[in-house]
């Protein structure tokens, strides 16, 4: 499973590198070394995790948007059939879904707990995944 830095969870998560670590410290996310010896979590854990802390943003009534958006976090669900497949991403407070083939699905081999940025431009959402994960 990818594990993911605390930073880059934090990220994710819409929250404080300190907010992470404490959230390890109080065994609410499991964290471990890499074999560099820096703390990183589980992606898929993170993903479960996330997904179950999320909520829906207050609409404030003056927010704008351009004509694209992207929004980056963690893949939370896959679900496949043969030829078409839905995938759902966290991003911060929000859930993005995206619906792809399911060989693209596997070509960049996105499952819970993998990175990836959807691209939202009208009503299609293309999905990203960096090279190397961070």
């Amino acid at each position: 499973m990818p594990q993911i830095r605390i930073s880059d969870a934090a990220q994710f998560l819409g929250v404080s590198d300190d907010t992470v670590r404490r959230w390890i410290s109080k065994g609410q996310l499991r964290a471990e070394d890499d074999p560099h010896g820096r703390k990183v979590l589980d992606g898929a854990e993170l993903a479960d995790f996330a997904k179950a802390r999320a909520s829906a943003p207050g609409d404030s009534g003056n927010t704008r948007s351009s004509a694209r958006n992207r929004f980056t976090g963690l893949v939370t669900a896959v679900h496949s059939n043969p030829v078409m497949s839905q995938v759902e991403l966290q991003c911060g407070p929000f859930r993005v879904v995206s619906l792809l083939s399911t060989e693209s699905v596997r070509e960049l081999g996105l499952e819970p707990g993998v990175i990836a940025t959807a691209s939202v431009k009208a009503t299609q959402v293309v999905l990203e995944k960096p090279m190397k994960e961070p």
